[in-house]
């Protein structure tokens, strides 16, 4: 269990939308919500080396090249930006894999490096979190009432989904605890229940 999950209230997610999957792919949205619940959106205009594109992948986030190219903002200027929000913060994402390596490829495009440093959100989550958590994100979408495979809307709904997946591990725990300290029922001692046995007080009277 992480040591320092329980000093983290509202943890600041990062998250990405992006072209598809694979090494090519690269980031096209990116999605920021701090601690204090401050959020940061942006298209971002792909890099002149950017060429990959995938049709499946842009029916669900509902973003065309064509539209980045328009109304994206340029690597440099989203970099600098999410820089000057972040600072020093500590930013997590629940698809570090895929979310790491769009925020590298960002940066490397733009010629910057990150102040801020990206972590999964298994290092500050609980067993017992991630246990629920996929089904507490369902509920905290319903809940929300937000869409999904958008950068800033899912970042939020990830942060929801870290503090309502804790606060349901610590009812889960809670429930645990008190029904392992309830008494249990103290059993009869068997030779004592022998003596007051229907079979034993007959022989006595018999006797």
């Amino acid at each position: 269990m992480p040591s320092n999950s329980s000093r983290i209230t509202f943890p600041a997610i990062l998250d990405f939308e992006a072209s598809g999957f694979g090494s090519s792919s690269f980031p096209i949205e990116v999605g920021v919500v701090l601690s204090s619940g401050q959020r940061y959106c942006a298209l971002i205009r792909p890099h002149k080396t950017w060429t990959h594109w995938n049709s499946e992948a842009e029916q669900l986030h509902k973003i065309s090249r064509s539209k980045l190219v328009e109304c994206g903002r340029p690597v440099q200027e989203v970099c600098a930006e999410l820089n000057e929000l972040a600072g020093k913060t500590a930013l997590y994402s629940d698809g570090w894999t895929h979310d790491h390596s769009w925020l590298i490829r960002l940066y490397h495009a733009a010629a910057m490096a990150p102040t801020f440093k990206l972590s999964p959100i298994e290092a500050i989550a609980t067993e017992q979190q991630l246990g629920c958590w996929d089904d507490t994100k369902k509920s905290v979408q319903q809940n929300l009432g937000v869409l999904r495979h958008r950068a800033s809307s899912d970042a939020l709904m990830i942060q929801q989904t870290f503090i309502e997946s804790r606060r349901r591990a610590e009812v889960d725990c809670a429930r645990l605890e008190s029904a392992t300290n309830v008494s249990p029922v103290p059993r009869v001692n068997d030779s004592l229940a022998s003596v007051y046995s229907p079979g034993s007080v007959l022989k006595s009277k018999v006797n």
